[in-house]
């Protein structure tokens, strides 16, 4: 299964967190799992870190690179190509991160491991 980590998600899974699901825990660590964070993630954990709403041991700079090297998780740069899905999108939640980790899982054919019931409508499939 080819999984893109929903932000909350990458942060629940590298803190090991109790918000996160046993199915998302147990298909992070298949095998045969290839597990994606999204640049846009890493974006969205920098802008609320530097805003003070996101708390971290140390820099996002250092922090997402080790913690994704640590628990095998790949990165997944964005591109001109999945920015410009975004129109192709229908209008059902505001949220910037979200909709380009959309356009993303729908360029690569990534199922989004999320809790997040308002990103389950769009065009592709989540899990939790």
């Amino acid at each position: 299964m080819r999984l893109l980590l929903d932000t909350c998600t990458f942060l629940w899974i590298v803190g090991d967190s109790p918000h996160l699901s046993a199915r998302a825990k147990r298909l992070h660590a298949a095998v045969e799992s290839d597990v994606y964070l999204s640049a846009v993630s890493c974006w969205e954990i920098a802008v609320k870190h530097a805003l003070g709403r996101l708390k971290l041991p140390e820099p996002p700079h250092r922090f997402v690179p080790e913690m994704r090297d640590a628990h095998g998780i790949e990165s997944l740069p964005l591109s001109e190509t999945e920015t410009l899905l975004l129109p192709r999108l229908p209008a059902l939640h505001r949220d910037p991160f979200d909709r380009m980790l959309v356009c993303q899982a729908m360029h690569h054919g990534l199922t989004i491991l999320t809790p997040d019931e308002a990103i389950s409508p769009y065009p592709v499939p989540t899990i939790w």
